[in-house]
């Protein structure tokens, strides 16, 4: 007889497994998933509202200083939802989580039509500012790569016949594109550019007066959740499709044994 006593797994990697099954996670995302989107709208219609018709011009580029209530945002998000791609490739190479495939294969989209988002809208506050589109900035220039790095992606994890290598390819470069992200935040302190440097840091106070501040805050925080919502409505319809394309191939092995 065997005496030997099994040692439960943590408390955190119990949870890990538990939400990777692609079921708790339709049944988790469907209920948080309303309060993402609704909660996002609302936060983001009050930014938008607040900024443009309430709060102040700036002294120096008056009202188009207002360009900042969605540039900013779509420039936090390109980033942090190219993060969150990283993570998801480091959990399906090493744990080979089941959604972590999903989830990068349908992050690469939203990560890039943000990114494109914030490229249009900076271009729109250069031209009046700068008195010009696209100036080849070390700031500009390196978001241009992370868009780029976007779309490399999108097309690897899609270039495959069989889907796992196309996952596999694609969380490899999304971890090697990672070296672009410190070169995006210290662009502005390493190299003379002129875009200009962060007002709101992790360390000191912000450069930015609150009247513009509160807003900006209300704006990111509301197209954050928005993204999530998106991210997550898109990594259910994957979910989902895969299920579907499943019960098909079975009811044609099916077929075709009878």
């Amino acid at each position: 007889m065997d005496t030997r006593q099994t040692v439960a797994p943590p408390r955190p990697v119990k949870l890990f497994h538990r939400f990777a099954n692609p079921g708790q996670f339709l049944r988790l995302s469907g209920r948080v998933l309303p309060w993402l989107y609704g909660s996002g709208v609302l936060l983001t219609a009050i930014g938008v509202i607040w900024g443009l018709f309430f709060a102040p011009d700036d002294w120096q580029q008056g009202d188009t200083v207002k360009i900042m209530y969605v540039h900013v945002p779509f420039a936090w998000l390109a980033s942090a939802g190219y993060v969150s791609l990283a993570i998801c490739s480091v959990l399906s190479l090493i744990w080979r989580h089941p959604l972590a495939d999903l989830a990068a294969a349908e992050l690469g989209p939203v990560g890039a039509a943000f990114t494109a988002v914030c490229l249009a809208t900076g271009s729109l506050w250069g031209k009046p500012t700068w008195g010009a589109w696209w100036v080849w900035d070390a700031r500009l220039t390196s978001v241009f790569v992370l868009f780029l790095l976007y779309l490399g992606h999108i097309a690897l994890v899609r270039a495959f016949d069989d889907p796992t290598r196309g996952y596999r390819a694609g969380a490899i470069l999304a971890l090697v594109g990672v070296i672009n992200l410190p070169i995006i935040k210290f662009s502005v302190n390493w190299w003379n550019t002129l875009h200009q440097p962060a007002s709101i840091g992790l360390t000191g106070a912000p450069t930015i007066a609150a009247s513009l501040l509160w807003p900006l805050l209300f704006t990111t925080l509301g197209f954050t959740l928005l993204f999530a919502a998106i991210t997550v409505a898109r990594t259910r319809a994957g979910v989902m499709e895969r299920r579907i394309r499943m019960l098909l191939m079975a009811k044609t092995s099916e077929a075709s044994q009878s």
